[in-house]
């Protein structure tokens, strides 16, 4: 008699290994049941953690706005925030996941090894003063006293990830920069260079000194815009605050002086709360759009008592330049929003006067801005004028598809021109000015080159907004130029005269802010200082672009937070 199996033991049978040794079917089933619940418990493991993370993360952040809410500042219908400003630098070599040109990287790190032997040559000739003399190597103090040359490579050598000479400068920043000097500074001047360095360095490395720093010298200028039009005089004692403007004007304050101070004061107090900086500024535009002409065309001489224009020259180049750059960068600045449309309607405005200021030559049919004094037209650019094609490429997205077309085309026309005034001599570097005359194209007016970067700037421009590799190569001839001629053993010098080469004495400061930066922009990944992110003030120093408050709104403070990966312009 065969007795039959109970059902508890035909259950067990499955726990029995040797079960599944004589069914490789029943095994391989259990193998896959077994993988999957695996990786189904990993995963929700993995989720819950992330999740828990993430959670504590937004707790944080929750925490510190609500005590961050508290330091919200707001005064007189404008509304700021205090923003703190923390990058991390991204590396050029990786960025992009775009495979590296290797004549882009040879020609960057040219331009980088002319950016240390640059700063090399002042840290141990001129070190603490405001620029070195090349030729004799000594320092002198063109700005009284101020750092100018340190303070304006601050961002150009954490760009280009010379740490431990950004770290050197940082401590002379910390330890040796005064501002309170007997010293009649140009607003201006020292607001572009000083402030904006001091700004720009802020904003890459987050080191609060230099924030610090820029309040501290923005309070000096302050007093400057005391007048009662509100616009400033362009000249201050440091120490004592006695404001005035130059005897050679006449008493008149400057165009570009009085405009070219915006992005600055704007992005201080956006950083530090206090409205009183940008107040100031902001001031000024609403003062000369009261009477903003239908071309948008300014003389470059204006009444600090009235608010009203004197009879002077109007043109692109020395003296009126950057106003007109500015009401565009302060539009980009203020993310293109209804409290900053009266800026890009002023520069649209400007704008139509440019076209008509613009001419061609014969028989090259070179495009130029001409200037002009009353109804009278002067066939003459200056080589500061050639910042705008730049400025005018920057500007065309904000227009239709037709006119952003035609200015675009107006620019790359423009800076065929200012590359020829490099071309046209025999050093292959541009004047200071040329005239053109029926039949014989361009002849250079002023006859020094002190190594000024608006072309490269433009380059810059055009390069990063069309792709268009011309314009590196036209960079890279100008740097070559740059490196033959005024490479000397103690630094970079300008030319007396680009037709001898005869060299000067002098290293202007702005060659290592401006110049070089651009070149080395010019042949780094477009990521690199991205031109959604930043915008640039005229001496070329980066300002993080961050949401503009409207009148009389509140919002909590933030923070720019830093990403784990990659460093900022390390090559």
């Amino acid at each position: 008699m065969v007795r039959s199996r109970s059902a508890p033991s035909i259950r067990w049978r499955y726990l029995n290994p040797a079960y599944y040794l004589k069914r490789p079917k029943q095994l391989a089933l259990l193998f896959i049941v077994f993988v999957f619940v695996s990786f189904f418990v990993y995963d929700r493991h993995t989720i819950l953690r992330e999740h828990e993370e993430e959670l504590s993360t937004l707790k944080e952040e929750l925490e510190r706005l609500q005590i961050e809410l508290g330091e919200l500042k707001q005064g007189d219908g404008v509304s700021v925030r205090k923003v703190s400003m923390s990058t991390k630098r991204l590396d050029v070599s990786k960025k992009d996941d775009v495979a590296i040109d290797p004549v882009e990287a040879e020609r960057r790190e040219k331009v980088k090894d002319a950016m240390i032997h640059a700063w090399s040559s002042y840290e141990k000739y001129a070190w603490g003063h405001d620029e070195l003399q090349p030729q004799s190597k000594n320092g002198v103090d063109s700005f009284g006293g101020l750092g100018a040359t340190l303070v304006d490579s601050l961002d150009t050598l954490y760009i280009m990830g010379l740490d431990e000479e950004f770290q050197r400068a940082k401590e002379w920043v910390t330890n040796s920069l005064d501002f309170n000097k007997n010293y009649d500074a140009s607003v201006f001047e020292t607001t572009i260079r000083v402030v904006g360095g001091l700004l720009s360095a802020y904003d890459l490395s987050g080191e609060n000194v230099f924030l610090e720093k820029a309040k501290d010298i923005a309070d000096r200028l302050l007093p400057a815009w005391d007048t009662p039009s509100g616009i400033p005089y362009n000249i201050i004692n440091l120490a004592h605050g006695n404001a005035h403007n130059p005897g050679w004007t006449g008493g008149d304050s400057i165009l570009a002086d009085s405009g070219t101070e915006q992005l600055e004061f704007i992005a201080l107090s956006q950083r530090t709360g206090n409205p009183k900086y940008q107040q100031k500024v902001e001031n000024v535009i609403l003062e000369l759009n009261k009477t903003f002409p239908a071309d948008g065309l300014l003389p470059i001489y204006l009444n600090p008592h009235r608010g009203t224009t004197s009879h002077s020259t109007i043109t692109f180049g020395a003296m009126g330049d950057s106003f007109y750059e500015y009401l565009l960068k302060v539009w980009i600045q203020g993310n293109k929003t209804a409290e900053v449309k009266h800026y890009r309607e002023m520069w649209e405005t400007s704008m139509k006067g440019l076209l008509s200021l613009v001419r061609k030559t014969a028989p090259s049919s070179f495009t130029y801005i001409s200037e002009k004094i009353g109804n009278s037209l002067i066939d003459k650019m200056d080589e500061l004028a050639c910042f705008a094609p730049g400025m005018i490429a920057l500007g065309s997205s904000g227009y239709g598809p037709a006119e952003s077309a035609k200015f675009l085309n107006l620019a790359e026309e423009l800076a065929w021109t200012c590359y020829n005034f490099y071309q046209s001599t025999p050093t292959k570097l541009a004047g200071e000015n040329y005239f053109f005359h029926s039949g014989q194209d361009m002849t250079v007016g002023t006859s020094w080159n002190i190594l000024r970067p608006e072309t490269v700037e433009s380059l810059f421009y055009l390069w990063r907004l069309t792709g268009n590799k011309t314009y590196q190569e036209w960079g890279w001839n100008i740097f070559q130029a740059f490196e033959k001629n005024s490479r000397v053993e103690g630094g970079y010098v300008g030319l007396k005269d680009v037709n001898t080469g005869v060299k000067d004495n002098m290293m202007q400061s702005f060659f290592l802010a401006e110049t070089l930066k651009y070149l080395y922009l010019l042949f780094s990944p477009p990521s690199v200082i991205s031109l959604d992110e930043w915008v640039f003030n005229t001496e070329a120093h980066p300002l993080k672009i961050v949401p503009r408050l409207a009148p009389g709104q509140q919002k909590p403070n933030f923070r720019v937070r830093a990403r784990k990966e990659g460093r900022f312009g390390g090559v």
